[in-house]
C-alpha cells in the first residue's frame, strides 16, 4: 500500500470509506455519529485543489484510507482521517498522520492539531499513542476555537471532545 494524493474522481470513494469507518460508532453508543453524512464532494474537492488530501491506496490503486487537513493558525489541522474497516489495524491512519507531519515540516509548520472524542478508543487514546497531547482551553488558538464552535453547533459536544496537538 502506498500514500498518494487524492484524485477528484475518487471523492465518492472517500465518502464510502468514511461511512464504513463511521459504522463502528454504533458499537460505542454513538449512532448519530455513525449516521452522520461525510463531507459533500464539492467540499472534499476543495481539499484536493489545496493539495491537502491524501489516500492510502491498495495494490489495485484503490483508496482504502484518507486524510484531509487545513492550515489553521500556522499549524496543520487534521480535519478527517478515516480507514475502511476491512483494512483497519494495519497502521494506515498512522501512516497518513506521518505523511501529514512530513508535509507540515516541509512547510515550516511547528505542529499538527485535531479535535476528537475523548472516550472513543480509536479517537483520543489512539492519537495520544501517535504523539498528540490534549490542549487546555486556555491554549486554543482562535482558529481552533472556531472549529470547536462549529463542532458544537453540529451537535458533536453531546459527547466529550478535546483539541489535541502534536509538536513537530
Amino acid at each position: 500500500m502506498r500514500i498518494r494524493v487524492v484524485r477528484l474522481t475518487e471523492l465518492p470513494i472517500l465518502q464510502d470509506i468514511e461511512r464504513a469507518a463511521g459504522r463502528c460508532f454504533r458499537d460505542v453508543g454513538m449512532p448519530e455519529i455513525a449516521e452522520d453524512e461525510p463531507l459533500p464532494v464539492d467540499e472534499l474537492a476543495r481539499y484536493c485543489h489545496a493539495e491537502l488530501a491524501w489516500v492510502v491506496a491498495d495494490d489495485a490503486d484503490t483508496p482504502v484510507a484518507y486524510l484531509i487537513a487545513d492550515p489553521v493558525d500556522g499549524n496543520f489541522h487534521v480535519e478527517q482521517v478515516s480507514v475502511h474497516p476491512d483494512v483497519a489495524r494495519r497502521r494506515l491512519g498512522h501512516m497518513l498522520l506521518e505523511h501529514l507531519a512530513a508535509h507540515a515540516r516541509s512547510e515550516g509548520s511547528p505542529a499538527l492539531t485535531l479535535t476528537t472524542f475523548t472516550e472513543v478508543p480509536w479517537n483520543a487514546p489512539y492519537y495520544a499513542r501517535c504523539g498528540f497531547h490534549p490542549m487546555d482551553d486556555a491554549t486554543l488558538t482562535p482558529g481552533l476555537r472556531k472549529i470547536r464552535e462549529n463542532e458544537a453547533a453540529h451537535g458533536l459536544d453531546r459527547w466529550p471532545r478535546v483539541c489535541m496537538r502534536r509538536d513537530l
